[in-house]
Formats: structure tokens, C-alpha cells, sequence
């Protein structure tokens, strides 16, 4: 039996009038962060100390649409320091209330702030002592009335054109997880590091370690250092060390980094002058080349990359000896930038 492919219905207005309706409801939902602003006060404070002072975990629940954004805000506490993880409020009432112990603390959503799910759990958790940090539109709701702080994000009027599908509530509420979670984060001086900790694996992983760890070129290793006396043919005899990187640092007499001189330049060079290979290489090399601190991270020098195009960058300790160099082929082979 063979079925005909559905016919594609024509749009009924133009792509003009689609581009316009999408900026609506952008507008509306950003619309709607902007009053939640206007709605929230001291409350604020409050909901603050009971996530900074929580000893556990905090439990994030909600109910369809604000579930998704739970499992969301969820991850996005666990990512900066909060340890935290979602309970789905009805599967809590049928045997998973002992996910949640003495010490950790419920964030619980609900727009209308009646969700029967929600509020049974609510009610159960506080007859067990637990705090309770709820969002909601309803100061006067069922799950306000229980909470221990509730923050309200006021009426939401939703981005879908008949006021039903939930988009501009849940993206605020989805705002206000954000901006509650980064406020324990600052106020727990949250840093890089710990942040790294955190995110090991893949692209941020790699961007937030320290540039000594991706090293390939190490002075003492395979990266002599070049005297500034030294002709250009000299230089090139020292540097010739079997696989070398394409440049090669020069220092001063104390050891401090004084130039670089890449293969380019040697290229532009012995073109511009065949005989050139005989003078001082301190008269040719690039004077103060830029560099990388030993305790800077690989997304600064991705971000020395994408915004100079060098393709060797020398990394220096505190002191401005050389301890290494970035070749820019290492940080393609890392796949964090492209060629």
C-alpha cells in the first residue's frame, strides 16, 4: 500500500510578516525579564543566604514546562559550585522522596503556584523541615504560602499569540535560575579554577587550562635559547635540533626573553638579501614580541590569536625568562581554533 507525501500547506503571510512575528515574541519574552526586574526586591537577599547556606544539595523540582527549566537551573548550580540535582515532583511522591536529606534545600517552580504535584511535595518536604525557595506568579499561591522565600516573577503575559503555550514564563524563570545561581557563585568567590574542576572534558576544558599544560616547546627540552650576539647563521646552527618549532627565542644576558625570529621572517629575509645570513640576528628579530604569562590560561592565547594572527607566541615566567612556545598549529590540533 503506497501513501501519497503530505502536501506542504503555503504560508499564509510573507517572510516579512514571519521575520516580524519572531521579533515579537523575542521582544516579549525579553519583555517579560524586564518586568520580572521591576517585581523583585529584598526577597532577593533572602533566596541568596538560602542557597549560599545550604550544607546538602539543593533539589530543583517543577512540572512540565518548568521541569525542563528545573533540570536546567539544576545543572547550571552544579556547574558553578552548588552541588544540586532535579526531583521530578511526582515520581517524589510515588518512592523518590529519599533524594532529598536533612541539610538540602528545594527550589520549587510553578507558575501559577498551584501545581498539585508540586505543592503536595512541598508540603511533605516541609513536614520534614526543609526549606523551601519558590517561584511563582502568585505571592497569594498555594506553594507561596508554604514557602520559606518565595520570589514572584509577577503576570507573564507569554510570547504565543493565544497566551497559552508557556515561553516568556518559563524564559524568566529560566533567567532568574541563572541570575540567583551566578549570585552564590560571586558571593562564593567562584574562580576559573574551579570552574575547570568542574568542566574537564571538551572544548571548555581545554580553554581553561593553564598554557603550560598544552606545551609541545620547552625550554631545557626541546627549545634552545638563542644569545642575542649570535649571527642569523649561528642562530639557525643552534636551533637545529631535529623537529624545532617555527621560530626561535632570543635572550639577553640575564636570560630575559629580547626578540623572536620565526621562519617568515628567515624567508623575507634571505630574499630580500641572500648575504643577510651573516648579521647580528638582534638587528632582524622582533623586538618586545608579544607573550603569555606561565599562569594564563589556552583561551587567552586563543584570544592573543584571533585578535593579532601571530603564529608562535613565547611564554615567559614572572620574570620574563622563556619556558616555552605556542605554535598556533598546536592550538588547531587542539581543535579550539580553526586555520
Amino acid at each position: 500500500m503506497t501513501t501519497s507525501a503530505r502536501p506542504r500547506l503555503k504560508p499564509e503571510k510573507s517572510n516579512t510578516d514571519e521575520r516580524t512575528f519572531i521579533a515579537e515574541v523575542l521582544r516579549a519574552e525579553s519583555a517579560a525579564i524586564e518586568r520580572m526586574i521591576e517585581t523583585l526586591g529584598e526577597e532577593l537577599h533572602a533566596a541568596v543566604d538560602l542557597l549560599d547556606n545550604c550544607a546538602g544539595h539543593v533539589a530543583v523540582t517543577g512540572m512540565g514546562k518548568s521541569g525542563l527549566i528545573a533540570q536546567k537551573i539544576s545543572a547550571t548550580l552544579s556547574s558553578v559550585g552548588l552541588p544540586s540535582h532535579f526531583i521530578h515532583p511526582a515520581e517524589a511522591l510515588h518512592g523518590d522522596l529519599g533524594r532529598v536529606r536533612e541539610g538540602d534545600v528545594v527550589w520549587a517552580l510553578s507558575y501559577s503556584g498551584n501545581t498539585e504535584e508540586v505543592v503536595q511535595l512541598g508540603h511533605v518536604l516541609r513536614s520534614e523541615g526543609l526549606p523551601i525557595l519558590a517561584v511563582s506568579s502568585n505571592p497569594a499561591s498555594r506553594l507561596a504560602r508554604l514557602a520559606t522565600v518565595h520570589l514572584s516573577i509577577g503576570n507573564v503575559e507569554e510570547a504565543c499569540p493565544h497566551n497559552l503555550a508557556p515561553t516568556a514564563s518559563t524564559t524568566a524563570m529560566l533567567a532568574l535560575g541563572d541570575a540567583l545561581a551566578l549570585a552564590v557563585s560571586r558571593r562564593r568567590r567562584f574562580s576559573p579554577e574551579d570552574f575547570r574542576r568542574r568542566h574537564p572534558g571538551g572544548t571548555l576544558g581545554v580553554l581553561l587550562q593553564p598554557i603550560t599544560e598544552v606545551l609541545r616547546f620547552r625550554v631545557g627540552e626541546n627549545l634552545p635559547l638563542i644569545p642575542m650576539a649570535a649571527t642569523v647563521r649561528e642562530a639557525l646552527r643552534q636551533a637545529d635540533i631535529g623537529r624545532r618549532p617555527g621560530a626561535m627565542l632570543m635572550v639577553d644576558e640575564s636570560g630575559l626573553l629580547a626578540g623572536l625570529f620565526t621562519d617568515g621572517d628567515l624567508r623575507r629575509l634571505v630574499l630580500r638579501d641572500p648575504n643577510a645570513l651573516d648579521q647580528p640576528i638582534a638587528s632582524v628579530m622582533t623586538l618586545r614580541p608579544r607573550v603569555l604569562r606561565a599562569d594564563q590560561l589556552v583561551r587567552e592565547a586563543v584570544a592573543l590569536v584571533q585578535e593579532f594572527r601571530p603564529d608562535e607566541i613565547p611564554v615567559v615566567d614572572e620574570a620574563g625568562r622563556p619556558i616555552g612556545l605556542v605554535d598556533v598549529q598546536d592550538l588547531i590540533a587542539l581543535r579550539i581554533i580553526q586555520e
